[in-house]
């Protein structure tokens, strides 16, 4: 693998997760390929890249069981004979709610939920392809746009309109939260280190850990007005599922909100001892829109 060659294809670069590696890859100087299905070729584009984020992924959860893992298993045989490295982004569904807490590369998968049981069928065909692939595996994404995020959605949509962040879960249960241009960084990190790697690497992100009540007093801080703390109520979810196919799945999914969980970043800090996140304060003004994305940072915060 060469490293005079520095090409980063970008799959799903209108997405979350790709649209930043796409900022981040550019900024840290590499040649950045971002793919259109409607005319690229896939097996030229990764012919032509050193490191694809796989960023494809079904829309929403009602589609997982029909498309998941034949979206994987087709990249892969396209990917298969390729001197390529596989970023993939991973989340905590597949731990379950029996798993040891302090969600590291050797916690045990053991969700008996199906989505939960997809996402590690999805990434056990990683583990037995000829491909090497790093797993950088994130919490809740916070996001500088209004996407479709649990954060700007339910979170902290009345924040700015009401005075008060409405929270699903229980208010003293620990929650990760991966901030995407943090994330993104350490996914070009990793990548410049590929050659020190195993073939299939799991990395977690440990982004920012908050209960309830730690989110909602760091955000009135960024803010700087008092926030209120409440309850977010299930009910109008629950009389929409009927008509939503999708509440399905954040029902099945529920429980990460009452859950206490984080993710172990000692694999990260290991292997990019340099990498320094953003702090707390500036990634919650981005993720409620008051303060604008900078560009991505690659300089070590001073000591």
């Amino acid at each position: 693998m060469t490293q005079n060659r520095q090409t980063a294809l970008i799959l799903g670069p209108n997405g979350k997760f790709g649209r930043h590696c796409a900022q981040a890859f550019a900024a840290r100087g590499w040649e950045v390929i971002a793919f259109d299905r409607a005319h690229d070729s896939l097996d030229r584009a990764i012919a032509a890249a050193d490191v694809v984020v796989m960023g494809w992924h079904p829309p929403s959860y009602e589609m997982w069981e029909r498309d998941l893992l034949s979206m994987h298993r087709r990249f892969l045989a396209a990917a298969q004979g390729h001197d390529v490295t596989v970023i993939l982004p991973g989340n905590v569904y597949n731990f379950g709610p029996d798993a040891p807490r302090g969600w590291g590369p050797e916690t045990p998968h053991l969700a008996t939920n199906r989505l939960g049981q997809l996402r590690i069928a999805q990434e056990e065909l990683y583990r037995a392809a000829d491909v090497q692939t790093i797993v950088l595996r994130m919490g809740d994404f916070l996001d500088d746009e209004p996407t479709e995020t649990w954060f700007r959605r339910f979170v902290m949509a009345g924040a700015a309109s009401k005075g008060r962040v409405s929270y699903p879960g229980d208010f003293d249960a620990p929650h990760a939260w991966a901030y995407l241009p943090d994330a993104a960084r350490a996914a070009v990190m990793l990548a410049e280190r590929r050659d020190r790697l195993a073939r299939f690497e799991d990395v977690p992100f440990t982004g920012y850990t908050l209960t309830a009540r730690e989110l909602t007093r760091a955000a009135s801080e960024a803010l700087g007005r008092d926030l209120k703390l409440r309850r977010m109520s299930w009910l109008p979810l629950h009389l929409a599922r009927p008509f939503m196919p999708v509440l399905k799945g954040v029902f099945e999914m529920r429980y990460l909100w009452d859950l206490p969980h984080h993710l172990d970043g000692a694999r990260l800090a290991e292997l990019c001892p340099d990498f320094r996140p953003t702090p707390l304060a500036t990634g919650l003004r981005v993720g409620m829109g008051v303060e604008e994305l900078a560009e991505p940072n690659f300089l070590p915060a001073p000591a």
